[in-house]
């Protein structure tokens, strides 16, 4: 589409991808020095990109085809690589999603980061974040997508880093950012793979010619299994997982951000906006359900046993994420969009609430929050519990819906196996959720070490007044707003799920999926999923709930595989021993022995030659006339009878 002038959607477009960027080079060149007017800044800017993805999503609403602005990037021979906006339903979707976790997560901030030396600073990463992850959303081609992919993680990394004085957090960073790499070399190697073979990386070209058998499907498959790799990194699934919770060493609400629909959830929204690309290739979607399924698995065994408030949360986050991975691969298209859509509401919900807790009690400790008395700050309570009960799948809260739903299109696949792994994933799901809220709930201590923990910290039923309440309300407000949110979403399913699949719904493959029977098969899932969770919560309830309960886990009984959940199935431990024995007595050891024998031996061969000759030559030369004149003869005679002969 051609640039109208005075274009209104065209405007809050550039205003979207612009005015993030632009927050954070006037803070970080100009007014760094003024926290409060840094502030004000960033947020504003935030404020305004908000509105216009509203304006967006709201205008756009019943566009009769995906616009699409496109400026010729790089040009060469018959390829033509754009650069510009694709605005269809999806990215307009994704694009408010962005849009209002980064407004929450910033205003929240406010009461969270009050008084932090680098608060400037760490809104001008804000924004850089949110610049990046937005312009990545409305991206129309694979290039200019990976560009901004690669700049969310640099963003992440900044984010995740914060704290860079502290060795854990920069070495959290770090980790992040190297493990992240390692899938989207993968991924850029995918991209290369669909150019070679297709010669075009528009993703509506993509998509279109996959489906339409205009790419062969050598490359469909090499080329979503490459791509895969870049989701693998981004949305911490199997193998390279182990990244996301060590994250936590960020500030509470960049674990908000990154978690609910921004960095992480970039991975599932890539599978999202070329799923009719990967849905071409069963082998690539084959690939990708057998991962989720151990994603999910594997990540819900490790929050069995951690008391890190945060960590629990991002366990969960890990496992929520292979669930959609799951989804998309088995064909749900819509179920797997709108469990992103859900899970970014209650899992930013879920961390700002822990976050207030943190900031109250200075610790990330489950049981000693539960101990200082965190039942009695009614906000983060109730808004956290609401949050665990859209996590564990409990009717009528979001997350309700939107796994059932997966579970639908995971009953509709051949393979059974997968609807099983999906149910004891649900019924762990709310196991683990509840575990935390009960320990918070139901503490084990005294009545004296409740009491001198209160008079040390100064906190009660009072909270938030005094010289905290604006701190505390700044703080309050956004979770209210996403406790409310995830209480409602969830009976917009069918307005969703009209608005996503109104377009083509044939270009999402397995139509018949997205639209599940209704009847005995699919309510006896549907009793069977809510018996699952629920008795997740139950046993949950006996083992830290009641008053009897020793608030030790069922695991303890087997100390061999909780300290296997512990370790997190000793992958870390896996990956150290790689580098040692690959990178570093390997490849490290090779280099070594090259550089020193081969090119700096070559190189003190040359000078030992060099000197060598030098002195041989040196000898010619004695100073001395008559020995120089029998020389010169000499030659002469030499080159006599030379020529003569």
């Amino acid at each position: 589409m051609m640039w109208l002038p005075h274009d209104p959607v065209l405007s809050a477009a550039l205003a979207c991808a612009t005015l993030p960027f632009l927050s954070m080079a006037v803070i970080l060149i100009f007014t760094r020095p003024y926290q409060r007017l840094s502030c004000a800044i960033s947020v504003g800017a935030i404020t305004v990109c908000l509105g216009c993805a509203l304006y967006l999503l709201i205008t756009l609403r019943h566009a009769p085809a995906p616009v699409e602005y496109q400026w010729a990037w790089i040009v060469s021979s018959d390829m033509v690589i754009p650069f510009g906006f694709l605005l269809d339903r999806l990215s307009l979707l994704m694009l408010t999603i962005v849009a209002v976790i980064s407004f929450l997560v910033q205003v929240y901030s406010i009461g969270y980061m009050h008084g932090d030396p680098g608060f400037s600073r760490y809104y001008a990463f804000q924004s850089l974040f949110a610049w990046a992850m937005m312009t990545m959303v409305i991206a129309p081609g694979m290039l200019q997508l990976y560009i901004f992919w690669e700049l969310v993680g640099l963003a992440s990394y900044l984010l995740i880093g914060y704290y860079y004085e502290k060795w854990s957090a920069s070495q959290a960073g770090k980790k992040a950012f190297v493990m992240t790499r390692l899938g989207d070399i993968g991924f850029f190697l995918g991209i290369i793979t669909v150019l070679l073979g297709f010669g075009d990386l528009g993703i509506l070209h993509m998509n279109h010619a996959a489906q339409a058998g205009d790419i062969h499907p050598a490359v469909v498959t090499l080329g979503a299994i490459l791509i895969f790799c870049g989701v693998v990194g981004k949305s911490a699934q199997f193998p390279l997982l182990t990244w996301l919770p060590d994250a936590m060493e960020g500030p509470t609400p960049v674990s908000a951000l990154l978690h609910s629909a921004t960095m992480v959830a970039a991975g599932v929204y890539l599978m999202s906006r070329i799923f009719p690309f990967f849905a071409a290739s069963p082998d690539a979607m084959a690939v990708a359900l057998i991962i989720g399924t151990i994603t999910m698995l594997l990540a819900s065994t490790m929050a069995f046993v951690t008391y890190d408030i945060k960590q629990v949360w991002a366990y969960s986050t890990v496992s929520q994420l292979g669930f959609m991975v799951m989804s998309l691969a088995a064909g749900g298209y819509f179920a797997g969009v709108f469990h992103l859509t859900t899970h970014a509401g209650f899992k930013a919900l879920l961390f700002l609430c822990s976050g207030i807790f943190i900031h109250e009690y200075h610790t990330n400790d489950m049981r000693e929050i539960g101990r200082g008395g965190g039942r009695k700050l009614t906000i983060p309570m109730i808004c956290m519990t609401v949050g665990a009960l859209a996590l564990a799948g409990i009717f009528p809260f979001s997350g309700f819906f939107s796994k059932e739903a997966i579970l639908g299109v995971l009953a509709e696949h051949p393979n059974k196996l997968f609807l099983g792994a999906g149910l004891l994933g649900a019924a762990m799901t709310a196991y683990y959720s509840f575990r935390l809220i009960f320990f918070i709930l139901f503490p084990r201590s005294t009545a004296e070490e409740a009491s001198h923990h209160e008079e040390a910290h100064g906190h009660g039923d009072d909270h938030g007044g005094g010289h905290h309440g604006h701190v505390f309300w700044a703080m309050a407000w956004p979770v209210m707003i996403l406790a409310t949110v995830t209480l409602v979403l969830g009976f917009f399913q069918n307005e969703l799920q009209s608005y996503l699949l109104a377009l083509e719904p044939a270009s999402h493959g397995h139509e018949a999926v997205e639209h599940g029977g209704h009847g005995v098969g699919h309510y006896l899932l549907l009793v069977t999923a809510v018996c699952l969770a629920v008795g997740g919560v139950f046993f949950a309830y006996l083992e830290f709930g009641w008053k009897k309960a020793t608030q030790e886990g069922f695991l303890r009984k087997f100390p061999a595989v909780e300290t296997l959940f512990a370790n997190r199935w000793y992958m870390d431990h896996f990956y150290r021993k790689a580098l040692d024995l690959l990178v570093y007595c390997g490849f490290t050891n090779v280099f070594t022995r090259n550089d020193r024998r081969v090119i700096d031996g070559g190189i003190d061969g040359i000078c030992r030659f060099t000197v060598g000759g030098g002195r041989a030559v040196s000898f010619l030369q004695s100073g001395m006339l008559q020995y120089n004149l029998v020389l010169m003869v000499a030659a002469v005679g030499v080159l006599v009878l030379v020529f003569a002969l």
